[in-house]
C-alpha cells in the first residue's frame, strides 16, 4: 500500500481518479470530450507522464464496453485511412519523449491540441468541408497527430472528433467509429507503455480495478445521453465540448 499511495501527488488522489474514470466511461459511449477533461485531473494526481499509465487501461476497458454496444456502427474505411499514420505517430512521440523532460509534457500536449482547434475553426468556414478531409494527405495528417497526442497524453479525442465531425457522420456512426479506432489504438499502445515507458505497473492496475464501477456508471450515462439528444444538437454539443476540453489542457 505504501507503493500505491506514493503514486498520488495530492491527498485527494482517489476522489480525482474516480471522477476521471466516470468521465472516461461517459466519453467512450457517446459524450465525446470527457476523456480530455479527465486528463488534467489525473495529471494533477499522478504527474503528467505517469498519469498516462493509469488512464490507458481504463481507456481500453471502456473501449471494449463501447465497442460491445456500438459494434455494428463503425465506418471502417475512415478508420483504415488514419490508422497507419497513427502508428507512426506513436514512435515519433517516443522519440520526442527522449528530448523533452516529463515536467514539460503538459505543454507539448496543449500545443498539439491547440493545433487541432485551429484546424476545426478553419474547416468550419470552408466550403465542401467534407471533401478536404477525404484527401489521403489530410486524413494521414489527422492520423499522425492522433497517434502522437494519444501516446504523449491519451489526448487524441479532440483530433478524432474533428476528423469524424468533418466527415458529417451520423451520431451512432460517429460513436461507433470512434470506439473501434481507439480500441485498436489503445491496445497497440499497451506494450509500448509497459516495456518502453514503464508507467503501467501492478500498482497502477490496482488503482484501475478500483475505478471499474465508476467507469460503468459513466458508460451508462453516455449511452442514455446519445439516445436522448437529437442528431443536430448532438453534433453541436460535441463541437462545443471538444473546444472547451481542449482549452482546459492549456490551464
Amino acid at each position: 500500500m505504501a507503493e500505491l499511495s506514493s503514486l498520488f501527488q495530492t491527498e485527494y488522489g482517489w476522489m480525482i481518479v474516480f471522477i476521471a474514470a466516470t468521465l472516461i466511461g461517459m466519453s467512450k459511449t457517446g459524450i465525446q470530450g470527457m476523456t480530455t477533461l479527465a486528463i488534467p485531473f489525473t495529471a494533477l494526481a499522478f504527474g503528467a507522464k505517469e498519469s498516462t499509465g493509469v488512464i490507458l487501461p481504463l481507456l481500453c476497458f471502456s473501449d471494449i464496453i463501447a465497442v460491445s454496444y456500438y459494434r455494428r456502427q463503425a465506418e471502417w474505411r475512415c478508420i483504415l485511412k488514419v490508422l497507419p499514420m497513427a502508428i507512426i505517430g506513436f514512435f515519433i512521440a517516443i522519440g520526442v519523449d527522449k528530448l523533452i523532460p516529463s515536467s514539460q509534457f503538459k505543454y507539448l500536449m496543449a500545443f498539439s491540441i491547440l493545433t487541432v482547434i485551429g484546424v476545426m475553426i478553419w474547416q468550419k468556414y470552408r466550403k465542401n468541408s467534407t471533401m478536404w478531409v477525404r484527401n489521403p494527405f489530410v486524413s494521414g495528417a489527422f492520423g499522425l497527430l492522433g497517434g502522437f497526442t494519444t501516446m504523449i497524453g491519451n489526448a487524441a479525442g479532440p483530433v478524432m472528433a474533428v476528423y469524424l465531425l468533418s466527415l458529417q457522420l451520423p451520431k451512432y456512426s460517429f460513436v461507433g467509429t470512434n470506439a473501434w479506432f481507439f480500441l485498436v489504438i489503445n491496445l497497440l499502445k499497451m506494450p509500448l507503455q509497459i516495456w518502453v515507458w514503464h508507467n503501467i505497473t501492478s500498482s497502477t492496475l490496482l488503482i484501475d480495478a478500483c475505478c471499474i464501477p465508476f467507469m460503468l456508471v459513466g458508460a451508462l450515462i453516455g449511452i442514455w445521453f446519445v439516445k436522448k439528444l437529437p442528431e443536430k444538437k448532438y453534433r453541436m454539443f460535441i463541437t462545443i465540448v471538444t473546444i472547451l476540453s481542449t482549452l482546459l489542457l492549456l490551464l
